[in-house]
């Protein structure tokens, strides 16, 4: 994947092939230290301790259609080559968070990547989740939660046109508004 945003996209599809029914995604960058943390935590199916050793195993994956899972094991090699990590805490039946942190100056981190189509393409293609952003500059905060719009579209689906731009200017404005000037 050429883009960080492309392995949270990845990593939340994995959480609704877990059946989850809360989503919650955070992109923390940390100027002063130099650091950029993204975190997906779900309330899905989890895994036991003898899956949860063996996910970052290219060679071991859940999914029928193929017989690699590449992402987390590449997104873990990625992290690692930019002085990073990546850490997965699940547990059966109490779900998973993910969380994998990245030196944010390091000159092989891909870049951070297309926020808003991620989060789009999650919430049009799981409306039935409850899916909640967060996306952070060194103090300031942009948070997104679609339960509030959900209930005030009283049964409109997500996937109408106006609700559908509302949404997508209510996430560029937020992360446009707190995004750092000076990308790396």
């Amino acid at each position: 994947m050429r883009e960080l945003a492309l392995h949270l996209l990845d990593i939340a599809e994995n959480s609704i092939s877990a059946g989850s029914k809360n989503i919650r995604i955070e992109v923390i960058e940390d100027i002063q230290n130099d650091r950029l943390k993204m975190v997906v935590q779900d309330d899905g199916k989890g895994m036991d301790a003898e899956t949860l050793a063996t996910i970052t195993d290219p060679f071991v994956t859940s999914r029928t259609t193929r017989k690699v899972g590449l992402g987390i094991p590449l997104l873990k090699a990625a992290a690692e080559a930019c002085n990073g990590s990546l850490k997965i805490e699940s547990a059966s039946g109490k779900g998973t968070r993910v969380e994998v942190e990245f030196q944010r100056s390091h000159i092989d981190r891909m870049p951070l990547g297309d926020l808003v189509n991620t989060m789009m393409t999650l919430i049009i293609g799981s409306p039935e989740v409850h899916w909640r952003f967060k996306y952070q500059v060194n103090t300031e905060t942009f948070e997104f939660d679609d339960e509030p719009i959900k209930e005030h579209l009283e049964g409109v689906p997500l996937s109408e046109p106006a609700v559908l731009s509302f949404i997508r200017e209510y996430l560029e404005d937020g992360i446009a508004g707190i995004k750092p000037a000076a990308e790396y």
